[in-house]
């Protein structure tokens, strides 16, 4: 057989998890709590349409060109204006439209990694990054997390002992996988401790306008005294995941670089895709519309954490998402999520077992449940399914 002479970076890239248990789910009779995907309920179908045929009949020849590579100009606008949620000042300067926010992961991680490089992360990730990451051959280190972010002093001492960090990757707002939320003490200590020790900070932020209750919060970037963080921001998840529409935003020096590197991936994300956007953002009112996603996911979220609360045994801890799409599970230390998992498939229930959100590996006693997908019936079939798995590996131990 042919043996072809593959780049050495390829045994360091596996199947994500999550792609592959997708494959599985798109069977009808599975109830799925593994993808983060948004309830397709929620995607503006109807108002699409008019989008779709207002800009082909009046836009269609610039549509379906070439366009600048850090993308169409009135959307890069609306962006820069929509940033002042996150109390972001930026201009269309500032703003790289990019083929969904996983595209600038990758873009991050080819500006910045040599192989051997260090990455500091939070404990758990997420692991479209750690897969995007790894292809490049770094070294990860997680820092443990709380109810309130990383810990800061556990950072300072990783900086302080490590001169080849390249940067601080996080997702401040309802963390995936874990559902947390940064506090704004946390956030502003950690542009201090990047400032001190001279790194980057990849701030990604799929999910800061689902929040269910209280105050949007100020982004990591709101406290960037010296251009050292890049932003990544996301339709996917306030709009519609298929339209592969994600940004970047930088101050100028710093977005050059994932400028150039997106010259030489794909010139450019798709322009039609992009004009769409912006004129549905020009018709619509696209708070209101995030806002009906709230009210989904607000709903399915309490409906999920209820099933939890009846369903699951005492031993197992979770978290309570203000926002977002996840809750995470932590079973006691000697159960693995992974081969309940397998059980849970047989009920036809599947979930993301939690081990693949650590880079170093270990902690195969969590798991990730998205309440953002399944109706609400599908929720509490799914649960308490689940919660009959967890207590038949209780008693067996």
């Amino acid at each position: 057989m042919m043996s072809l002479k593959y780049a050495k970076r390829m045994d360091n890239i596996k199947a994500s998890e999550i792609r592959e248990l997708l494959k599985l789910t798109q069977q009808p009779h599975i109830i799925s709590f593994a993808g983060g995907m948004p309830a397709p309920e929620s995607f503006p179908i109807e108002e699409f349409k008019k989008v779709n045929q207002e800009v082909l009949e009046n836009n269609g020849a610039l549509a379906m060109q070439y366009g600048p590579t850090e993308g169409y100009l009135p959307l890069r606008e609306v962006i820069a204006k929509r940033m002042k949620k996150l109390q972001v000042d930026a201009t269309a300067e500032n703003v790289l439209v990019t083929s969904g926010s996983q595209q600038g992961l990758d873009f991050a991680a080819k500006i910045f990694i040599n192989p051997g490089d260090i990455i500091v992360c939070e404990s758990p990730t997420y692991l479209g990054a750690i897969n995007a990451f790894k292809a490049y051959e770094p070294k990860f280190i997680e820092v443990s997390t709380d109810d309130h972010g990383m810990d800061m002093e556990e950072l300072e001492e990783v900086l302080k002992s490590n001169d080849n960090v390249k940067f601080i990757y996080v997702i401040p707002d309802f963390q995936n996988p874990s559902g947390k939320t940064w506090s704004v003490e946390r956030r502003k200590k950690l542009v201090e401790l990047a400032n001190k020790y001279n790194v980057a900070i990849i701030e990604d932020n799929p999910y800061g306008e689902l929040r269910f209750e209280g105050e949007i919060l100020p982004a990591i970037k709101h406290f960037d005294t010296e251009g050292r963080v890049a932003f990544l921001g996301t339709f996917s998840k306030i709009l519609s995941p298929g339209l592969r529409l994600g940004w970047v935003v930088a101050d100028k020096e710093f977005l050059s670089k994932f400028i150039l590197v997106k010259q030489g991936a794909d010139l450019q994300s798709s322009t039609i895709s992009q004009v769409e956007v912006a004129k549905f953002l020009e018709i619509y009112d696209l708070d209101e519309h995030i806002q009906k996603i709230i009210e989904l996911y607000r709903h399915r979220r309490n409906v999920m954490m209820e099933a939890i609360e009846k369903e699951f045994p005492k031993e197992v801890k979770y978290t309570y998402p203000e926002g977002g799409l996840f809750t995470w599970i932590v079973l006691p230390e000697y159960m693995n999520a992974r081969e309940l998992a397998a059980r849970a498939l047989e009920y036809n229930v599947a979930y993301v077992p939690g081990g693949s959100f650590f880079p170093n590996g270990g902690n195969e006693n969590t798991a990730r449940l998205n309440y953002s997908n399944m109706n609400d019936e599908k929720i509490r079939e799914g649960i308490k399914a689940l919660g009959k798995v967890i207590k038949e590996a209780l008693r067996t131990n």
